[in-house]
Order: C-alpha cells, then sequence, then structure tokens
C-alpha cells in the first residue's frame, strides 16, 4: 500500500521573535539576519529531508524559509496555510499583553474571547485542518507521495492536534523555529479516518540525542 510523507516546518525567526513582540496572521516580515544563519546552522548539523514539492504560507517569513530548505523545489503558496490573525495583539510586546485583561480572556479557552480585528479560534482551526485534507489530497491525486510545508507554529500545533496520532494537545506539537515534523499516511487511511502518523522530528537528528540520554 502506497505511503505519503508530509513535512511541517516552522519558519525560522524573525526580529518579531527576537524582540518579544506577539507577531500572527497580520504582520508580515521576512526572516531576520540571526533566523537566517540560525537555518544554515540546523542544516549543518542535522540533516532535512529532500522535497521536490513545498507547499508555503504567503507570508513572507515562511516563503524565505522555504526557498533556504528547499531550493529549486516547486513552490504552492495557500492561502490557508497563514497563521491565526490576532487583531488587537498584533505586533505588541508579549509583556505587555501579559497585562492586558483582553489578552488573558483570548488565553483562557473557556472564554471564547476574539481579539478585535482578529480570526475566530473556530475558524482557525477549521482552516488548518481543511487545508491539511487538500495538501494530502493534492498529493494524492498529482502523483507526490513526498512533499513538505512550510508554515507557522499555531498552525502546526492545530493541524497535528487535530489530525495527527498519537493524540496529543496543541501544545504539546509545539516546533522550534526551523523544526518540524514527519506526517505519514496511507490513501487508505486518509479517507477513512482522517488521520496521519507523525513518525519523526525534522530535521533529523534534531533532539534525538538528548531523547535517547
Amino acid at each position: 500500500m502506497k505511503n505519503y510523507t508530509l513535512y511541517l516546518i516552522r519558519h525560522g525567526i524573525t526580529r518579531a521573535n527576537l524582540e518579544g513582540l506577539y507577531a500572527g496572521g497580520g504582520t508580515d516580515l521576512p526572516l531576520c539576519d540571526e533566523g537566517r544563519q540560525d537555518l544554515a546552522a540546523l542544516a549543518r548539523q542535522f540533516r532535512y529531508p529532500e522535497a521536490g514539492l513545498v507547499f508555503t504560507s504567503p507570508l513572507c517569513r515562511a516563503s524565505e524559509t522555504a526557498r533556504i530548505l528547499f531550493p529549486g523545489a516547486k513552490m504552492v503558496e495557500l492561502q490557508d496555510l497563514r497563521e491565526n490573525h490576532f487583531g488587537e495583539f498584533e505586533n505588541r510586546p508579549l509583556a505587555e499583553l501579559a497585562q492586558d485583561e483582553h489578552f488573558k480572556q483570548w488565553m483562557d479557552p473557556q472564554a471564547h474571547y476574539q481579539p478585535v480585528g482578529g480570526e475566530a479560534a473556530a475558524d482557525f482551526h477549521a482552516r488548518c485542518g481543511k487545508v491539511l485534507l487538500g495538501m494530502f489530497e493534492y498529493m494524492m491525486k498529482s502523483g507526490w507521495d513526498t512533499a513538505a510545508c512550510v508554515t507557522h507554529g499555531g498552525v502546526i500545533m492545530s493541524m497535528l492536534a487535530q489530525k495527527a496520532l498519537p493524540r496529543r494537545r496543541p501544545e504539546d506539537w509545539m516546533a522550534d523555529p526551523g523544526c518540524g515534523y514527519q506526517l505519514q499516511t496511507s490513501a487508505a487511511m486518509w479517507m477513512r479516518d482522517g488521520l496521519a502518523e507523525a513518525v519523526r522530528i525534522v530535521p533529523f537528528g534534531y533532539l534525538e540525542e538528548t531523547e535517547d540520554a
């Protein structure tokens, strides 16, 4: 039975990461110099998979990461791979947001608070599940058995919490910048259950020495 492999990778570091700013789908930043250097260091120390097809978020920090890690690959930009839009919280310091009562409500899943100008959590999770389904369907219909996807931390956590085995909470699927997970499924498993197995961390070798110790 034919298997399909999709590598989910979080983009590299931006100025917002270094300055402690809350940057989501409403903040389009390129990688900073440190982000490019960190990606190069990861590629030297570990091994990224090969992929001739790469799905990418339209935000430049993701598309730039994709071009660095997968030069020469066919790039398919998908709007639904963009990060959650944080509305009123966009591009604000995390230290400041920690004192914001609206932000505290948003961090409480029981409060169901939607940021002013932002994306509702239900809408975000729905599009994350839909776009993962779409990527696997595209691969199956187009004859690609291996592809990569460069997107955002929140998108990866949402997709895997919904569709990956083993079952985990979203926060347990957090990925470091430039890192992510290898997903594997078969056509039968995907069509029957809509699930894929998370079988390995990307790049290969990252964290493995720590986990074996």
